[in-house]
């Protein structure tokens, strides 16, 4: 069954757009746990425009739920940062930001990086951490990845959530296609970026062996009207829908 990780960033954003620390990001990240995500993950950027990395160290001293950390690993204090937490997190997301990037747009060449890769997933799962790379839905992406010795992919779904109003059908294919070679070749799956409670039933419900999503914008966002605890109930009702 599919499980909900609430990334939090936009709650660190909030708290840097006027100082301080209102919303306390700890309290929420654990308040989020409390009202049912299963998972917490947060995106530290090199400029901490929103996630510091003191934040992923103090979310690690106190999370129970599974603690996913993406980032860009070609950028040294990313890795550093990911092997100085403890303890350990359950995972780390691999995701190809350029500096700057407002927010991830496009997941690996994993063909093309793939040396690179490789060196980066050994590192991480000598110390223990599950790993995860994110990818669009490209079966030849998804071929690559699995010759890096990942444990996961991250479907990059925005292009999915761009084209649901018009043929959900056909805005999930390719996505039920990169899963369906995902399972084929022993990748365990995941998907984010633009879910949302109008789309995220149909999504898990059509693509096979969907593992996590990893949801924050749409849910936050929805939160302002409808609450954060009853928010979160209502992701995980549509990540759980039969």
């Amino acid at each position: 069954m599919t499980r909900l990780s609430v990334n939090i960033n936009k709650i660190a954003t909030l708290r840097n757009s006027r100082g301080g620390n209102n919303p306390n990001l700890v309290k929420t990240a654990l308040d989020c746990e409390r009202f049912g995500a299963e998972g917490i993950t947060v995106h530290p950027r090199p400029d901490e425009r929103h996630i510091r990395y003191q934040d992923v160290l103090d979310l690690a001293d106190v999370l129970t739920t599974e603690f996913n950390i993406e980032g860009n690993p070609t950028e040294p204090k990313f890795v550093d940062l990911v092997l100085r937490v403890r303890p350990r997190p359950a995972q780390v997301t691999l995701v190809p930001d350029a500096l700057g990037a407002l927010t991830s747009n496009a997941g690996w060449d994993t063909i093309a990086h793939r040396d690179r890769l490789i060196d980066l997933i050994g590192i991480f799962k000598s110390a223990g951490i599950r790993t995860s790379i994110f990818v669009d839905a490209d079966v030849r992406m998804v071929e690559g990845a699995a010759a890096t010795g990942t444990d996961r992919i991250e479907l990059y779904t925005e292009p999915y959530a761009h084209h649901y109003a018009e043929n959900r059908e056909r805005a999930v294919a390719p996505f039920v296609e990169a899963a369906r070679r995902a399972q084929e070749v022993g990748l365990g799956l995941n998907a984010g970026h633009d879910l949302s409670l109008d789309n995220l039933r149909f999504f898990q419900q059509s693509v096979p062996g969907l593992l996590e999503v990893s949801i924050g914008h749409a849910l936050i966002c929805d939160a302002l009207y409808f609450g954060l605890e009853n928010t979160i109930q209502l992701y995980l009702r549509e990540a759980k829908a039969v």
